[in-house]
């Protein structure tokens, strides 16, 4: 085909890519901008195809192979969206990011492999692109599966820890390093293979070392990390391929992965080497002892309170997508709403278990855009509100964070449901949370415990509203 032809369609799937990531910013446009990124893939997907001769427009049989390969893919993605459980979508985007890193990798090596078939030696800079893309991809792949094992339980969440481990992390990433070196200047391709292999290897296993001290609790900004490599690795494989898109496609994922990474490490005011080095949560923190104990309370008596409450303030965290409370908490926010309460909910950056775990939970609950706050605008509402409820969440409304320098989490920047004048907390049990900190909210004076299943609890409080 006409590569100026081929080059403007590509800038059209870029201009697409650019426009869908923007959209992704706000909560009422991310499902058109998913949808738009997924138009630009495919327009750019189909005119490769052509332009690399894979399917030939005047074969029928082409033509069959492009819409059922097309169809396949739809239907398992379609089915995959369909069936995952909300409280399953970290794990799945987690192996998404690390699908994306192998198939980077399967592609350089395959195509260093085919370049020694026909005897044809890829210069300096496509070496380093092909081992570039093989480095990021595997590190990417086996760090990603990590990840996954971690946040479906599979494996322990804690953070592990052992003698010595920073000095053997440290080895593994010099030896694939300098086993990278050597593969960009050896000249023939019997010897680059055996390097490719060797770095194939070493990249799989630093995945697997750099994830291992990172504790459940930091699993939003490793998900924001592995997603940034896994398109820096798709950006080094389009240099290897001379493809353009891919090049933007993948810069554009890394870049804005990279951003919100940084965002997220903000969030939590920690840096992201404290964060994927400081094996956090691996023991117990060192804080002050919590006095005091957790005062129960009935749904009953939560009635009460709530049906004399003019401010309410929802405050989700992974509890309520383990207990899939969202419609109901949906439901609850407009009986109070009807009976003349005011009612928001405050987000903040690292609820849940991946970046912007809540926002989609609730509006997979069509809760209104306008009553999700952001943390700084959530903290201005909780000083005058009547009743904040928090829904399983932990980290994200330790006190500790604010007044307990001997914490780890001190100084990270959190919904302060304390200053709300009763505070309502959902939870199963008296356990911590995912990193394993006691939480001194649930200790405090003004606040009330409400065990139990989450979906439960507030279905109980709906039906008392209506029954009343």
């Amino acid at each position: 085909m006409n590569p100026a032809f081929v080059n403007f369609i590509y800038i059209i799937a870029s201009i697409l890519f650019i426009l869908g990531i923007k959209m992704l910013g706000k909560a009422e446009t991310a499902r058109r901008g998913n949808i738009v990124s997924s138009v630009g893939m495919l327009i750019a997907v189909v005119i490769t195809l052509f332009d690399k001769k894979i399917i030939d427009c005047s074969d029928p049989t082409s033509w069959g192979l492009l819409a059922g390969g097309l169809a396949v893919g739809a239907i398992i993605g379609a089915v995959v969206a369909k069936k995952v459980k909300m409280t399953a979508m970290p794990e799945m985007v987690a192996l998404l990011n690390g699908f994306g890193g192998l198939a980077s990798l399967l592609v350089a090596a395959a195509e260093y492999y085919f370049d020694s078939v026909k005897g044809q030696m890829p210069s300096d800079f496509s070496k380093f692109a092909i081992i570039a893309t093989i480095f990021i991809g595997g590190v990417t792949f086996t760090g990603s599966v990590y990840a996954w094992g971690k946040l479906s339980g599979k494996i322990s969440g804690k953070a592990k820890v052992y003698p010595g481990q920073k000095t053997v992390n440290a080895v593994v990433a010099m030896l694939t390093i300098a086993a990278s070196a050597v593969f960009v200047v050896l000249g023939d391709f019997q010897s680059g293979l055996g390097t490719m292999i060797a770095v194939i290897i070493l990249s799989l296993l630093l995945g697997i070392v750099a994830v291992m001290p990172i504790g459940g609790g930091d699993m939003p900004v490793v998900i924001s990390l592995l997603n940034s490599l896994s398109g820096m690795a798709a950006s080094a494989a389009g240099f290897v391929l001379h493809n353009n898109v891919l090049i933007v496609a993948g810069c554009l994922v890394g870049a804005s992965g990279l951003i919100l990474t940084v965002i997220m490490c903000k969030s939590m005011n920690r840096t992201l080497s404290n964060v994927l080095f400081s094996g956090f949560g691996a023991t117990g923190s060192k804080s002050q002892k919590l006095d005091g104990e957790m005062k129960p309370m009935s749904t009953d008596d939560a009635y009460f309170v709530l049906e004399a409450a003019q401010n309410v303030v929802f405050i989700p965290g992974y509890g309520m997508a383990v207990a899939q409370a969202q419609h109901a908490v949906k439901e609850l926010a407009e009986i109070l709403e009807n009976n003349g309460a005011e009612v928001s909910f405050a987000i903040h950056p690292v609820a849940g278990r991946m970046p912007g775990h809540m926002n989609v939970l609730l509006a997979e609950a069509d809760v209104p855009y306008e009553q999700l706050k952001e943390m700084e605008e959530a903290n201005r509402i909780l000083e005058t509100a009547d009743v904040a409820i928090v829904i399983g969440a932990n980290d994200v409304v330790n006190p500790a964070a604010a007044e307990d320098k001997g914490s780890p989490i001190y100084g990270m920047p959190i919904i302060e449901a304390y200053k709300a004048k009763t505070v309502f907390a959902l939870k199963r049990g008296k356990g911590a949370g995912f990193s394993g900190l006691e939480n001194g909210l649930f200790f405090r004076p003004n606040t009330r415990m409400i065990y139990g299943d989450a979906k439960a609890t507030i279905n109980d409080l709906v039906a008392k509203f209506k029954d009343k």
